[in-house]
């Protein structure tokens, strides 16, 4: 996969830019238990108060506080608030200001709290024997505030002191209910609605969590829409990349890929990792952001609670571990099934006729049931492994969220943890859980994309049997259309002897040179290095006085018209076939091609003419039309070089005969040079030069009359064709 990353090179913005959005959204994510913490603490429990900062708050209340208040810290309280009717309120400060007050006033409040709670007959608290000889030194008509303020700053100290040691044993969680608990009882002895502030509270908390989750659904869109469209553009250009490799590829490269396997390499294998593309950056980015940030946000929540997480992530660790070793070696196998499948079905598709002629249908239903049956049992194996870990995860996700209720409850009872934040604990832990779920899932899926991914590159990282030269050559000018070969031999790759030997012959202007011989003899082979369709082993092949291994390949074939064994045809109309080699071709040009391949009558014959649909591979046509066809596109080229590698045997003799003839007119006034591979002696008996071969040789050259003199071979192969008669009136 690593191989594969330079094709994001031209999204790393877009990338930079979802991953932003991932980052927001996972922030959004993460701040919604917190509302609803505060939403359920400050809004329901504590009745709307968020923080321990009185809004208003009587004289006499305000006067008990203020004792408890540090010096440093007085005058800030006091410009924080002003009297008015014999009530203190509170001025506009800014939310950090608020803060500050809220800290400041926390345990004063606490203090005044716990004195009102001791000295308070309708107090259900248990009192000390000290707070009992305490309050019985208070003179009759005062308070025990009364009392301290009397005694002196020195005795506010202590009493401070003494309240700080008692209050260490509580979190900053309990001091703050406390100092809620307090406001409350101080704002219904002073008549303010709680119904208004708590619906107040209400409000405003849930239209901020409303904000906070648009925010957040509004980055989840984006993200997934930008993360869709660099998934698909990265195929796109990964596609092309392949499909431009495969391109290139000599007849080597491909006996080394099959073609099944090349197909499934473009399609199915971009496809895998077009897939893991997008939710590596849906997913695998996304939740290690949001299951660290709720990792730290449970950390600081409360650490027995904190325990439970660490214990679930060592499970699903091990789970997920588990799955990809016994995954990753299922989906390396699914691959190459996959190949298999394809190729079983493209054998049967284009093997058709020939199963059904000899009613064998049966045997190519068997190999594919064999194929399908295979990648099926694979792709259930790993089907089941995933609908195995789903339940395990649910499993483990409901028995997190029993043991946090359970726990929790406890330190709910015990008071170092309220319910909001047991809640928010909850949530922080199933996005924890939800995370590893991500990864899980990605475990699962990211093997199969890496191997999808490694074949890919296979193909990519092919080093090309037939390259362009570094520095290519031009042809001579003074020449055109000669075709020379120098003692050229010639083996396949991985074949362990020649199947040409010391060829060498030249092909001039204007003439015609014809390849004749038995099945296997080598002709095909001689005419397919002449593109560069493979290289010589040893020798050259020059054409314009050039080796051809010293020019582009662009350059080369840009010269030659070729017309392969077995007409093929592209899916569009007969004028874009015929077009092929030459865009900008006039009707004209169409025309007369046609004309000399014997193709139009059968043009003029359809309704749309030229326009005529052709399907795919051209089965609407039959094969001596095809050929026909094929033979006209090379010559809609006008190519220096035309060769026909045995393109007449699918022509009756006559129209073979009209196309010699009206071909040698073309190549006459065109000065080209022909280059015929053929089994009948008919199609060549006029041709300028003969080159018989047998076993890779050359072992005889000449006119007809030549050979039928001096070659045994050609005699053999003359005499088999035609009797002496038909040879001598030929």
């Amino acid at each position: 996969m690593i191989k594969l990353l330079k094709y994001l090179k031209p999204f790393i913005l877009p990338i930079i830019i979802v991953i932003g959005l991932l980052y927001v959204q996972a922030q959004t994510d993460l701040a919604l238990p917190d509302y609803m913490s505060n939403i359920i603490t400050d809004g329901i429990q504590y009745s709307g108060i968020e923080d321990a900062v009185f809004e208003e708050v009587s004289e006499e209340t305000y006067r008990h506080v203020y004792l408890f208040i540090d010096e440093e810290h007085k005058q800030f309280v006091n410009d924080s608030y002003r009297l008015e009717n014999g009530k203190y309120y509170l001025n506009e400060l800014s939310q950090e200001e608020r803060a500050e007050l809220s800290a400041i006033l926390t345990k004063p409040i606490i203090i005044v709290y716990f004195i009102d709670q001791t000295t308070s007959s309708e107090s259900t608290l248990p009192k000390s024997e000290e707070a009992n000889a305490l309050l019985a030194t208070i003179p009759p008509g005062m308070s025990l505030f009364d009392l301290i303020e009397m005694q002196g700053e020195e005795a506010i100290k202590n009493f401070t002191k003494q309240a700080d040691t008692m209050l260490t044993e509580m979190n900053d969680s309990n001091l703050e209910g406390y100092a809620k608990t307090f406001i409350k009882q101080e704002y219904l002895a002073i008549g303010k609605s709680i119904e208004e502030l708590q619906l107040r509270t209400l409000l405003k908390t849930g239209l901020r969590m409303l904000g906070v989750a648009l925010i957040g659904a509004i980055c989840a869109i984006l993200v997934s829409f930008c993360s869709s469209r660099i998934g698909t553009g990265f195929a796109r250009n990964l596609r092309e990349t392949v499909f431009t490799k495969i391109e290139s590829f000599s007849n080597a490269e491909f006996n080394k890929f099959s073609t099944a396997s090349l197909i499934t390499r473009t399609t199915n294998d971009v496809q895998q990792v077009q897939m893991i593309v997008v939710m590596v950056l849906r997913m695998l980015v996304y939740a290690p952001i949001i299951g660290v940030g709720a990792l730290l946000k449970v950390t600081n929540t409360n650490m027995a609670m904190t325990a439970i997480i660490g214990g679930v992530i060592v499970v699903i660790l091990i789970i997920i571990s588990v799955t990809m070793v016994v995954a990753l070696p299922k989906f390396k196998i699914a691959q190459e099934l996959v190949d298999k499948l394809n190729l079983a079905m493209r054998e049967t598709l284009s093997g058709m006729l020939v199963i059904r002629a000899f009613h064998n249908e049966d045997n190519q239903e068997a190999k594919f049931d064999k194929a399908n049956k295979d990648i099926t049992n694979v792709n259930l194996f790993t089907g089941r492994l995933m609908s195995v870990l789903m339940p395990l995860m649910t499993l483990v996700m409901n028995s997190v969220t029993i043991l946090i209720i359970w726990v929790g409850s406890k330190q709910v009872d015990l008071g170092n943890l309220d319910v909001g934040s047991m809640m928010a604990f909850l949530q922080y832990a199933m996005q924890i859980i939800m995370s590893f779920l991500m990864i899980s899932m990605m475990s699962i899926i990211l093997p199969r994309s890496l191997v999808a991914a490694g074949r890919i590159a296979e193909v990519l990282e092919t080093d090309v049997a037939i390259k362009d030269p570094t520095n290519p050559k031009s042809f001579k000018e003074d020449m055109r259309g000669v075709v020379e070969f120098k003692n050229v031999s010639f083996r396949y790759p991985g074949a362990e002897e020649d199947v040409l030997h010391d060829i060498s012959f030249k092909a001039l202007p204007n003439q015609t040179t014809a390849f004749i011989g038995s099945t296997g003899s080598g002709k095909s082979t001689v005419v397919n290095l002449i593109p560069r369709f493979f290289d010589v082993t040893e020798g050259a092949i020059e054409v314009d006085g050039v080796d051809i291994r010293e020019v582009t390949q662009h350059a080369l074939r840009d010269k030659i018209g070729y017309v392969p064994q077995k007409g093929v045809l592209f899916t569009g109309d007969i004028a874009s076939n015929l077009r092929y080699g030459k865009n900008d071709a006039s009707l004209d040009d169409l025309q007369e091609a046609a004309r000399v391949a014997q193709a139009e009558e059968f043009i003029s014959s359809k309704p749309e003419g030229y326009e005529t649909h052709i399907a795919q591979g051209g089965t609407n046509v039959s094969g001596g039309q095809k050929q026909r066809l094929s033979i006209a596109r090379a010559l809609v080229k006008k190519p220096e070089i035309y060769i026909f590698d045995d393109s007449f045997s699918a022509l009756d003799f006559k129209t073979d005969a009209a196309l010699r003839k009206a071909l040698g007119e073309v190549t006459a006034k065109t000065q080209s040079t022909v280059l015929i591979v053929a089994q009948r002696i008919s199609s060549i008996m006029h041709a300028d030069q003969i080159c018989v071969l047998d076993n890779g040789r050359i072992v005889g050259i000449g006119t007809h009359e030549e050979l039928m003199n001096n070659c045994s071979v050609y005699q053999e192969i003359a005499l088999s064709q035609l009797s002496k008669e038909e040879l001598a009136h030929e």
